[in-house]
């Protein structure tokens, strides 16, 4: 049994590599390098690198695996609106050539990393897969477009298929591996610690400590959602078209930003600045579904996440 892994060398994607080697499941990398990084890949692991818009090069790559965990893509929601053509491209025709190189190579499993940004602004406080889609940027279409292409492709030739949304992907399960995105809150913290400046936040929000309520979830917990899925599928169980994984709790950007101050021992007091305009007052998701099919919860307190996010967190 050997997965390819699409973006293995990201910070999501190396934790699944990660996770998949730890259960004794061999893997295969391809990732461009683009956002991900050569330090975050493991070793022992065979990678290829290249876009998986090079047809030739994702063929070799599915050479004698038995399912594909789908993470390469264009992740940033905000930036895809002013770059929709290139969000179409790497997250869509990317797809389709990979789909088409499974159906050629008879790869018969995927699991597709989803997002939250299929729902846009929800009116549910409390998000379920039976809350209509309604994305609101570039990025999240392309999500919803990728679902809807593995059902459609699925129709046409053997393909056993689930898509895991993500909410708030956050923390760190090994100490070389971090988020280095610019836009997520935890990785924003940490700079913003690191460098001696104080942290913000937007308070103005209609719940009880006025900040933004969101559900995180802890990157170990997520990539072990995708061994639980990859060994179902390919054990021929049927799964539900997609799946979220969330707390069903949720945590406000001011618990968040204590938290921070209880892991780095750092007394500080983050400034506050208006609500952001489009920012949802909570948005968190029932892991029912998953719990039940795949036997996943998020297992890491708020302080845990932090604590392994701040520890991964480069401080030179």
């Amino acid at each position: 049994m050997t997965w390819l892994v699409t973006g293995g060398a990201g910070y999501i994607g190396s934790h699944v590599v990660r996770a998949f080697r730890a259960d004794g499941i061999d893997v295969v990398v391809i990732d461009d390098l683009s956002s991900g990084k050569p330090e975050f890949l493991v070793d022992g692991v065979p990678f290829v690198e290249a876009n998986l818009l090079d047809a030739d090069a994702t063929r070799k790559a599915l050479d004698g695996v038995s399912g594909v965990v789908h993470l390469a893509g264009y992740k940033y929601a905000g930036v895809s609106v002013e770059k929709p053509m290139h969000t179409y491209t790497q997250n869509v025709t990317a797809m389709v050539t990979l789909l088409s190189a499974m159906a050629e190579t008879e790869v018969r499993n995927i699991v597709f990393s989803s997002s939250a940004g299929v729902y846009g602004t929800p009116k549910d406080e409390t998000v379920t897969e039976q809350t209509p889609p309604n994305p609101q940027s570039p990025y999240g279409e392309t999500k919803l477009i990728g679902e809807w292409l593995l059902a459609d492709q699925a129709k046409a030739v053997p393909l056993n298929h689930t898509s895991l949304r993500y909410f708030n992907v956050v923390g760190s399960g090994d100490p070389k591996v971090y988020d280095a995105s610019p836009y997520n809150l935890f990785p924003i913290v940490c700079n913003m610690l690191a460098q001696g400046k104080t942290p913000q936040l937007h308070a103005g929000h209609p719940t009880p400590d006025g900040t933004s309520i969101k559900d995180y979830v802890h990157v170990s917990d997520l990539a072990r959602a995708h061994v639980a899925a990859a060994r179902a599928l390919d054990s021929g169980k049927t799964l539900e078209p997609v799946y979220n994984l969330g707390s069903g709790t949720g945590t406000s950007v001011r618990e968040i930003m204590d938290a921070a101050r209880r892991v780095t021992g750092i007394d500080f007091t983050p400034t506050e600045g208006p609500r952001r305009p489009g920012d949802p007052s909570r948005v968190v998701t029932s892991g029912e579904l998953a719990a039940r099919d795949l036997e996943w919860k998020n297992t890491h307190t708020v302080d845990e996440m932090f604590a392994s996010a701040w520890e991964a967190w480069p401080k030179g």
